[in-house]
């Protein structure tokens, strides 16, 4: 099959919509980076997030760029094997325990703080 704009079209990248605190809505694709659009009304912003995945799908054909496709959840089993220092290990274990959850959850917790700071990936 070739991967033209209408095969890109027809695939389901994931739409992020949220309201602005100054007013309006914005809408990205996270997948296709840089791929944002902003309107007044929940109306406005589905069109307009459409004609600005269009316009981004096209301009990346156009330049021979790669585009990545969709992530799908399936394709993740929720676990990885991460090697860190000894030394690290022992501290996050007496953590965890001090705060009386496993190494699990701390880790959880950890990743997900750092994921939702002002400077993470």
């Amino acid at each position: 099959m070739e991967k033209d704009l209408a095969y890109y079209k027809s695939l389901p990248y994931k739409e992020v919509i949220e309201a602005d605190p100054d007013g309006g809505y914005v809408g990205y694709v996270p997948e296709l980076r840089g791929c944002i659009t902003q309107a007044e009304t929940k109306e406005e912003i589905l069109t307009m997030l459409e004609d600005a995945k269009e316009a981004w799908l096209s301009s990346a054909l156009e330049a021979g760029l790669t585009i990545p496709e969709p992530v799908r959840e399936e394709e993740f089993s929720g676990k990885f094997n991460l090697r860190i220092p000894k030394s690290l290990h022992m501290r996050l274990a007496m953590k965890a325990k001090a705060e009386g959850v496993s190494l699990n959850q701390l880790a959880m917790y950890l990743l997900t703080n750092g994921l939702n700071s002002p400077n993470s990936v």
